[in-house]
């Protein structure tokens, strides 16, 4: 900050009068408003400019967006900008996204339940979608009571396939949020590799039942450990950092309304590194574009 900005900043947040700032500094009242009245230079403006939209994509994205993923949406509209710059942008307009917290772990393990064996050992990868999949559950706190997500992700993309919300914490709301990503699939997902933690949701004979009509594989890490189920995990964590510790739910109904919203943003613009920077929803159709690529250049498929 320059001196004489610093003394129209005095005037503007703390109704310090620019001749005593002037008389404090020992500058001249008459340098201070030659340069006060100046135009501004290409570089004041562009930076005014940039700082305005800093500020509006951080407004679009609700707060949830810190520089590096500001930066890319500048980058993407032909803004030659860096990371830094941006960074220098959001600490000038004191525009912080918050911290994240920690969450209490849900994990109810099923001590007598058939053990299932771990088919992803932390590679959380996949080359195309409905390859592996993995669900967990999470609290969602209201004024009325506590509601319960699950939620279904498809590792290749990170798009939240399917989720549901219950008032239980039971395998009815992890089956539903399966069913859900198996219609938004077409309905076939035989051979899904379906991973998760212990919990009794996913131990329990109804969960295994509806995976095995489904052709569904089961997959489990082991109790409490969240890097063994840390794909999902990192969802929550963006969950409670992009909606829940900023939003206050009074009734269940608006917690239906706002994490459903939340999940479709997430989808379809919050954009994710895994996916090279795109939304999941958009890197899906990059996926797409990539199989049928490599389909019509198949020496097999030529013959």
């Amino acid at each position: 900050m320059t001196v004489a900005s610093f003394i129209v900043s005095q005037r503007a947040h703390h109704g310090v009068p620019h001749v005593t700032s002037c008389q404090a500094l020992d500058v001249s009242e008459s340098w201070f408003y030659k340069w006060k009245d100046r135009p501004p230079t290409p570089r004041q403006a562009r930076r005014d400019k940039l700082d305005a939209k800093v500020k509006k994509l951080f407004d679009e994205s609700r707060g949830r967006y810190g520089s590096p993923k500001i930066h890319l949406d500048l980058l993407e509209e032909g803004w030659k900008v860096s990371e830094k710059t941006v960074a220098g942008s959001m600490a000038r307009l004191g525009l912080v996204a918050r911290p994240k917290k920690k969450g209490r772990n849900l994990t109810r393990p099923d001590k007598a339940a058939q053990p299932i064996p771990d088919l992803v050992k932390r590679d959380f990868s996949a080359q195309e979608v409905n390859a592996k999949w993995c669900g967990d559950l999470t609290e969602i706190p209201t004024d009325e009571g506590k509601l319960y997500l699950a939620t279904v992700e498809d590792l290749a993309s990170r798009r939240l396939a399917g989720f549901s919300l219950s008032e239980h914490h039971d395998a009815e709301v992890a089956i539903a949020a399966l069913q859900m990503a198996a219609a938004t699939r077409g309905g076939d997902i035989v051979g899904v590799i379906y991973h998760s933690d212990k919990g009794s949701e996913y131990t329990a004979d109804l969960f295994r039942a509806a995976c095995h009509r489904l052709g569904v594989t089961q997959s489990m890490g082991r109790v409490g450990s969240a890097y063994d189920n840390a794909a999902v995990e990192s969802f929550n964590s963006t969950l409670e950092f992009g909606l829940l510790c900023r939003t206050h739910f009074a009734t269940k109904a608006e917690a239906r309304r706002e994490v459903a919203a939340y999940i479709d943003w997430y989808n379809r613009t919050r954009r994710h590194y895994s996916c090279g920077g795109t939304s999941p929803m958009a890197f899906e159709e990059i996926l797409a574009q990539r199989a049928q690529a490599s389909a019509s250049t198949d020496p097999a498929e030529a013959a």
